[in-house]
């Protein structure tokens, strides 16, 4: 397989401390790769890092074969780095028709001085592709709803949707089950694997450790900013250092963690 995505010893230190300690890794193209560890460990820096949005103190990143290291973050996503935020960013007061065309803006051919028939039939095409985004996340009902009348689940969709609709190779879902219930991370779990079946590698982030466990193919896990193990789904719930670190002491994540690994 096809090395999508390689991090190889890269490290990122805010003054004294170091959020993120040689940590090197690959992702395979086609595949969902599980990032976690506990709060604190270094998981959304990573995710920056690669994104663009920070800058490795050192090491190498690439994608696809291309060094992205000081890549703005506009820049790979027109290569096809797409990601969604811990922290909803959404453009409020505007609809969910509005948010996903706004992740279109790489797709416009046209310029604003051309009129007529040739805009018009790019905007009704940029439409449609949008149409088809919001459908896919389940999401028709409320296209025209503005987002801040949706329900956090329904908020996340978009996010992932507006995120499709750069057309990425690879797509960085940082936290994208936070506060959803059973029900909701559910949902997004089978949202992931219909996005990876049309061909989109996914890097997850996530502490829901059943989401982990049941749509990734392989997990990494971070503490303190380095790299304590890699291993399949499963196996990497059996490692007493992940289960001490990760999952601490806390018996209702152990028992999750057992079940999952069962």
């Amino acid at each position: 397989m096809t090395t999508l995505l390689e991090l190889s010893e890269v490290s990122k230190h805010f003054g004294g401390m170091r959020a993120v300690d040689g940590v090197s890794f690959g992702v395979q193209e086609g595949e969902i790769y599980g990032l976690i560890g506990p709060n604190g460990a270094g998981k959304t820096t990573v995710v920056n890092l690669i994104s663009g949005y920070l800058t490795p103190t050192a090491g190498r990143i690439s994608v696809a074969g291309t060094d992205v290291v000081n890549v703005r973050p506009h820049r790979l996503a027109a290569a096809g780095v797409a990601r969604t935020y811990q922290n909803l960013q959404l453009f409020d007061e505007s609809t969910v028709l509005e948010n996903v065309l706004i992740g279109r803006h790489l797709s416009f051919r046209g310029r604003r001085w051309q009129m007529g028939r040739v805009r018009r039939r790019e905007e009704a095409e940029q439409h449609e592709v949008a149409r088809r985004l919001i459908d896919r996340v389940g999401l028709t009902d409320v296209i025209d709803v503005d987002v801040t009348e949706l329900s956090y689940g329904m908020r996340r969709r978009v996010e992932i949707a507006r995120a499709m609709a750069t057309e990425p190779k690879l797509l960085l879902l940082d936290e994208p089950t936070a506060g959803m219930t059973r029900t909701e991370s559910d949902d997004i779990g089978e949202l992931i694997r219909a996005v990876n079946a049309e061909g989109v590698t996914v890097l997850l982030v996530d502490h829901n450790v059943r989401l982990v466990t049941e749509v990734c193919h392989r997990v990494i896990v971070l503490d303190w900013g380095k790299v304590l193990t890699v291993a399949g789904p499963t196996e990497v719930w059996q490692d007493e250092r992940v289960k001490t670190a990760y999952l601490g002491t806390n018996k209702r994540l152990r028992s999750e963690a057992s079940d999952a690994g069962s």
